[in-house]
């Protein structure tokens, strides 16, 4: 998740849309007020690699600290996050300042839910042994796609109410955010450096892996989004 002050932007962070790519990208043009939620430890190295800004501006205050969030900081040297990578628009708009919220641009990158849902499933099991993975049927029934759903349409609503000014589609990426960006004034174009990319070894379309009771499934637990959205399978 970014703020940026500098170009006056909200972008919240929905998963498997190539967020983390796109954060790098941003995060070469944040100024030095910018709030840039923290990515894995491996994803920091790209973006400094690439020149980006690190993370910055997102730990909580101390006195906002409740006994186990000591414990971790003391022990664990964990800090609290007051913004953090995946935060909904329902929080994210409490902690800013309403006069922020309500100027900023706010935008977020919604994707084919079947397309979605199976990028999960491989970079979910990615480092397990194929033998172990779970069945799909039992994957459309885990926390792993409940995540899917908090981390996006729910991510960027409240209570049905679309909380952004743009939703960028993940099909059409490169226009989009070329879009955005000549909205926002940023002086180049954002190359994506491709963070997580290249995990995959089933090259498949999701159209070939999924059975008509599990394409079904997945409609059934994204119809919101994939109304709002006009997706179909």
């Amino acid at each position: 998740m970014i703020v940026s002050h500098k170009y006056r932007y909200i972008f919240l962070k929905t998963s498997k849309t190539a967020g983390t790519s796109i954060e790098i990208a941003l995060s070469r043009y944040c100024g030095p007020e910018d709030i840039i939620t923290p990515v894995s430890r491996d994803d920091e190295v790209i973006r400094h690699s690439v020149g980006g800004c690190a993370s910055r501006k997102y730990p909580a205050g101390k006195r906002q600290y409740g006994p186990s969030d000591w414990f971790r900081y003391l022990f664990h040297g964990k800090e609290k996050q007051y913004f953090y990578n995946h935060i909904p628009a329902r929080k994210l708009k409490r902690r800013l300042d309403p006069e922020i919220w309500e100027n900023y641009h706010r935008f977020c990158v919604a994707r084919n839910p079947w397309d979605r849902v199976i990028s999960q499933y491989f970079w979910r099991f990615r480092d397990v042994s194929r033998d172990m993975w779970p069945t799909l049927d039992e994957f459309l029934e885990s926390r792993h796609v409940r995540s899917l759903q908090r981390k996006g349409y729910k991510l960027y609503t409240t209570c049905g109410k679309v909380q952004v000014q743009r939703i960028l589609k993940y099909e059409n990426l490169s226009e989009d955010l070329e879009a955005v960006r000549l909205a926002l004034g940023i002086p180049e174009p954002l190359t994506l450096p491709g963070a997580k990319a290249g995990h995959r070894k089933d090259r498949r379309h999701y159209r070939e892996i999924f059975t008509p009771r599990q394409r079904d499934r997945v409609a059934e637990l994204f119809a919101d989004e994939i109304r709002l959205m006009n997706y179909t399978f």
